[in-house]
C-alpha cells in the first residue's frame, strides 16, 4: 500500500506539472482552418449514390487484409509486427500466440463460425455553419439526413519550416455549401455475428484461451473488413482512386488517399453521431446496434465516415475551450451540461 500510495503521488505531481499547450479562441482557430482551394478542386462524384448492404462476406478475403499488430496487445505483448516475433524478450511467446491464432483463424473460416456483414452509403454532403457537415438524401440537397458537427483543434499551433500548422477540423475537408457540391461516405461493418455462440461452447469446455483468441480474431476480422471495404470504395464504389495498387502492408500503413475517421477516435471524439449514422445506414438490418452508452454490438464492429479529399488527414483534437463547448452545444441542440458530459474527454 505504501508503494502504491507513493506511485499515485508521483503520478499526481507529474500530471500537475505537465506543460499545457495554450488554447486560442474558437474564432481564431476557425480563421486558421486547413487551407483548401475549393475553386481549384472538384470533388469526385461517386459511381453511385445511396446505400448498399454486403452480407456474408468471404472471411478468407477479409483474413488477407488483417493487420496483426494490435492482435498481440490482447496478450499484453508490445512491439511492432512482424519484428515482435524476433524480439529477444517476448518473441517466443509472440510466435506461440501468433501460431495459435493462425490455426484458429483457419478453423473458423472453414467451419464458418462467424458471419461478416456490412452496410455503407455514399451521399451528397456539404459544410455549413463553419464546422457542421450536412449529409443529404439526394443531389437536390433539400432533405438533410444527418448533421455531423466535428470538433476543431483549438490549441496554439506550432510553426514548422516557417509555416504555422492549421487548426484542423474534419469539416475542413468537405466543400462549403454554395461553393462546390461534395460527397461523404458512411459505413458500419461487423465480423462478430455468431461469436457469442461459439464463445459459449469454448467456455463450456473450460477453454478460456480459445474463447479469448476467438474474440481477438473477430476484432481483427472486423478491422480487416473496414480496410477492405474502404479499398473497394476508393477503387470501385466511389472510384476516386480507381488505379490504386497497394499491398496489404501499404494499406496498414495508410498509404492511400482519403481517410475513414471513426466516432470516439482523436479526430472526432464525440460518439453521439453514431445514433444518426446507424439510422441512415439502417444498421439494424445486418444485426448491428448501439448500447445505451453508444458501444457497438456485436463488439467486433467498426463504423465511421469516408472523406475523399486528398489533403484529408487524421489528427488529435485534444483539449478545447469553453467557447467551443458552448458553440458545439448550440449546433447539436444540447444543453451545455449535457454537451459537457458528451465531451468529457476533451473539456
Amino acid at each position: 500500500m505504501a508503494e502504491l500510495n507513493a506511485e499515485y503521488e508521483r503520478v499526481r505531481q507529474q500530471h500537475a506539472s505537465r506543460k499545457v499547450t495554450p488554447l486560442v479562441s474558437l474564432a481564431a482557430a476557425r480563421a486558421h482552418k486547413t487551407p483548401v482551394d475549393w475553386a481549384a478542386y472538384a470533388p469526385p462524384r461517386p459511381a453511385f449514390l445511396g446505400r448498399r448492404v454486403l452480407r456474408n462476406v468471404d472471411l478468407a478475403e477479409l483474413a488477407a487484409c488483417i493487420d496483426w499488430g494490435p492482435f498481440f496487445q490482447t496478450w499484453d505483448l508490445a512491439g511492432p509486427f512482424p519484428a515482435i516475433l524476433r524480439d529477444e524478450v517476448v518473441g517466443a511467446e509472440a510466435v506461440r500466440v501468433y501460431s495459435d491464432g493462425r490455426r484458429l483463424l483457419q478453423r473458423l473460416i472453414e467451419g464458418r463460425w462467424l458471419q461478416a456483414s456490412g452496410v455503407f452509403a455514399l451521399l451528397p454532403a456539404n459544410t455549413v455553419d463553419d464546422d457542421t457537415i450536412e449529409v443529404y438524401a439526394d443531389e437536390s440537397r433539400e432533405q438533410v439526413l444527418l448533421r455531423w458537427s466535428p470538433l476543431r483543434l483549438q490549441t496554439e499551433r506550432p510553426v514548422v519550416d516557417g509555416v504555422k500548422r492549421p487548426n484542423r477540423c474534419l469539416a475542413d475537408f468537405v466543400a462549403p455549401r454554395g461553393v462546390r457540391p461534395d460527397y461523404l461516405g458512411l459505413f458500419a461493418v461487423t465480423a462478430g455475428l455468431g461469436v457469442e455462440k461459439k464463445e459459449r461452447q469454448f467456455l463450456a469446455d473450460h477453454d478460456d484461451y480459445s474463447a479469448i483468441m476467438l474474440k481477438a480474431l473477430a476484432d481483427r476480422l472486423a478491422e480487416a473488413f473496414a480496410e477492405r471495404l474502404h479499398q473497394r470504395v476508393r477503387t470501385e464504389f466511389w472510384g476516386y482512386a480507381a488505379d490504386e495498387a497497394l499491398s496489404n502492408e501499404d494499406l496498414v500503413a495508410e498509404k492511400y488517399r482519403g481517410i475513414r475517421p471513426a466516432p470516439g477516435y482523436p479526430a472526432c471524439p464525440d460518439h453521439r453521431v453514431k445514433r444518426a449514422m446507424f439510422e441512415v445506414l439502417k444498421a439494424g438490418e445486418i444485426g448491428m446496434g448501439l448500447t445505451e452508452s453508444l458501444a457497438m454490438t456485436p463488439a467486433a464492429s467498426v463504423s465511421g465516415f469516408y472523406l475523399a479529399h486528398p489533403e484529408a488527414t487524421y489528427f488529435n483534437v485534444g483539449r478545447i475551450g469553453e467557447d467551443q463547448v458552448a458553440d458545439w452545444a448550440r449546433r447539436m441542440g444540447l444543453e451545455e451540461a449535457e454537451a459537457r458530459r458528451g465531451l468529457a474527454g476533451v473539456v
